[in-house]
């Protein structure tokens, strides 16, 4: 089995040594070339790469940022067209853990210590285990973005906005850094002005929305080891769902935080929450400009986005 390995040196929870252990193991099993990222989108251009070059399994050590750009090389296979055909016809995706969260490699039950993850898909590769799973994909502003486990516009990507400012002065992206900058952020942010209207083929129109959390899969993210799940129904085998916020003042919050933090498998309730499961397609639109996020990737401020489920789009040993 060729596989080519995508390594990014910067990732939060993985050193030098570490990550020459997981190699030599992983090249133990697998004819493996090893590539390091360099640059933001150099993920993509290596998925590519090993596309066209025949590879069987595109492995990735990094955070969810690598994943989701590894992905997204894998399904554009020339640059800005999306590819055509089956899951079966693209290298399949190997992911072990090295970022912050890890969200896209724990919802596929893996452990999130790179060493122990490195164990499970060894027996993968060795079982020949595979699991075809469903994406989401975004469109805006003449642009297109797959995402492996959620997008968000408003609040929670303002969040990510500032921590990744924070990257860019040398701090890292640690889960007690996400959750003390949201809550700084929280008290800044415009809980009487929403922007945003939900609406879709087969959605009923529903406005006044804050926030929006879209969803291929639960959880939403993790509180240290603790799983965040606005959206516990959604799955890689279903279609995209959402919640929107229409209220943001602190009752309202206090309300919805312990349904969502530790509870997998309840929907949250509250008259003031738009809920969507398992679409095909949907549009958020706002009356001005929103900070936008692809699998905790900050990507602008945007005024229209539509999302659509893209099914059986991956193969992943696990």
């Amino acid at each position: 089995m060729r596989a080519m390995l995508l390594v990014n040196p910067k990732a939060t929870t993985t050193n030098r040594r570490t990550r020459d252990v997981l190699i030599r193991a992983l090249g133990a099993s697998m004819n493996l070339t090893v590539e390091e990222t360099a640059y933001r989108g150099h993920a993509a251009l290596l998925a590519r790469k090993a596309h066209a070059s025949g590879f069987d399994v595109v492995a990735v050590l990094g955070g969810d940022g690598t994943i989701n750009e590894t992905v997204n090389g894998l399904l554009n296979p020339v640059d800005g067209e999306a590819g055509e055909g089956r899951a079966t016809d693209r290298p399949a995706l190997l992911a072990i853990p090295g970022g912050s969260a890890n969200v896209f490699a724990r919802a596929l039950g893996l452990p999130n210590d790179p060493v122990q993850a490195v164990g499970a898909v060894l027996e993968a590769v060795r079982d020949d285990r595979r699991r075809t799973v469903g994406l989401g994909q975004a469109l805006w502003d003449d642009q297109s973005r797959y995402f492996t486990f959620c997008s968000g516009l408003g609040y929670d990507a303002e969040v990510i906005r500032a921590v990744e400012g924070m990257r860019g002065t040398g701090r890292k992206a640690t889960p007690a850094r996400y959750v003390n900058t949201a809550l700084q952020h929280y008290l800044l942010t415009d809980k009487r002005h929403p922007a945003m209207t939900v609406e879709g083929p087969d959605v009923p129109a529903a406005d006044g929305v804050f926030m929006a959390v879209v969803s291929n899969t639960s959880p939403w993210t993790y509180v240290g080891s603790r799983p965040v799940c606005p959206t516990p129904w959604a799955s890689f085998e279903t279609g995209l769902d959402m919640i929107g916020l229409q209220r943001l003042g602190l009752p309202a919050m206090l309300r919805l935080m312990p349904q969502i933090i530790g509870v997998r498998d309840t929907l949250p309730t509250g008259r003031h929450l738009v809920q969507l499961h398992d679409e095909k397609e949907f549009t958020l639109s706002a009356a001005r400009p929103v900070a936008f996020q692809l699998d905790g990737d900050y990507l602008g401020e945007v005024e229209r986005v539509t999302f659509r489920a893209i099914p059986a789009a991956l193969q992943v040993l696990v």
